[in-house]
């Protein structure tokens, strides 16, 4: 059964992610970002839909690749950028950078660099959740190198035993930084299989095909606010640029161009936009207003960003935590 979804809306969230990221690539080499970036382009269709089924107060954490998490989400564009550039008028105060983002406002509450690092303090909103007896849910992204720590098995395993609403979602681009999941995990395993075995509600999807994404986050979203427990999704993805920076490196060997351009010729936007333009839901004039108001947007955050100040020396050791 299909969701009932905002066609329109869904593909220019997904354009408007595409956008802010090429335009960190194009930006980034003139040294005013100077910070890791890791960018989420050909890695839309996930975050949106996600995003599309939950509510605004209901809770997410991401990961270093997590600005479209954020923008999803319903973060300040504004401020992520200024964070990005090291600002004070950033959502982490200028001091987090790219792999620290934070907007409370919209229940988007933190990235965090470490690989497997935010599983766990998700899987803690939603205990405290429970405890205020309220039916918010958590969503929690990782990847597929996060599998591979030992915090994503304990973190499932207090999810489970406390009948937490905790919606796990892996986005399986096939890589941690250069190395493919043939040398990282057993021949033939199934990331969704083996969390099932471990007793977890899991699905698999197609994580270029958004309405697909949209249909499967759903149904398990429904079944996390209705039986409290936790649920698991895996999405097959795949980033267009290298693993951190702006640039393409199929040139250093660990991935083909020919399997880069089997990937990118399912581009979830691309395919999204060829839908709307068949059923007739859009049209060609339509795609250029959306990307021209898009394109007007983020020019200006570029600007509040250039324009904002670098924070105070002293602000290094406010708030400050350990």
């Amino acid at each position: 059964m299909e969701a009932n979804i905002d066609k329109i809306n869904l593909l220019k969230v997904m354009m408007r992610i595409r956008a802010v990221e090429e335009k960190i690539a194009a930006e980034y080499n003139q040294q005013k970002m100077r910070c890791p970036t890791h960018l989420s382009i050909g890695q839309e269709a996930v975050p949106s839909a996600i995003s599309s089924c939950i509510n605004k107060n209901d809770f997410a954490v991401s990961t270093h690749r997590g600005h479209a998490h954020y923008l999803a989400k319903g973060g300040d564009l504004k401020a992520m950028i200024a964070e990005i550039y090291g600002k004070e008028t950033g959502c982490s105060k200028g001091k987090g950078g790219s792999m620290h983002l934070i907007d409370t406002k919209v229940g988007f509450m933190g990235t965090s660099a470490i690989v497997g690092n935010s599983i766990p303090v998700g899987v803690g909103l939603a205990l405290s959740s429970k405890l205020k007896k309220s039916d918010q849910i958590c969503v929690v992204y990782l990847g597929d190198g996060a599998v591979e720590e030992g915090v994503f098995y304990e973190s499932l395993n207090f999810a489970i035993l406390k009948d937490l609403r905790v919606l796990f979602v892996c986005e399986n681009n096939l890589y941690s930084v250069y190395s493919s999941l043939d040398v990282r995990q057993p021949k033939n395993r199934k990331i969704a299989s083996m969390v099932k075995a471990i007793g977890v509600n899991s699905e698999q999807g197609d994580g270029n095909n958004l309405e697909e994404c949209v249909n499967i986050s759903t149904q398990a979203i429904n079944t996390i606010r209705r039986e409290a427990g936790p649920f698991f999704l895996e999405f097959a993805t795949y980033r267009h640029r290298e693993h951190c920076g702006p640039n393409f490196d199929n040139n250093i060997g660990y991935r083909t161009e020919e399997e880069f351009e089997t990937w990118k010729s399912k581009d979830p936007i691309k395919e999204y936009q060829n839908r709307l333009l068949k059923l007739g839901i859009c049209c060609h004039k339509d795609l250029q207003d959306f990307a021209e108001v898009i394109e007007n947007e983020i020019e200006l955050a570029f600007e509040f960003a250039e324009n904002s100040n670098f924070p105070p020396r002293a602000d290094a050791f406010k708030g400050v935590y350990s």
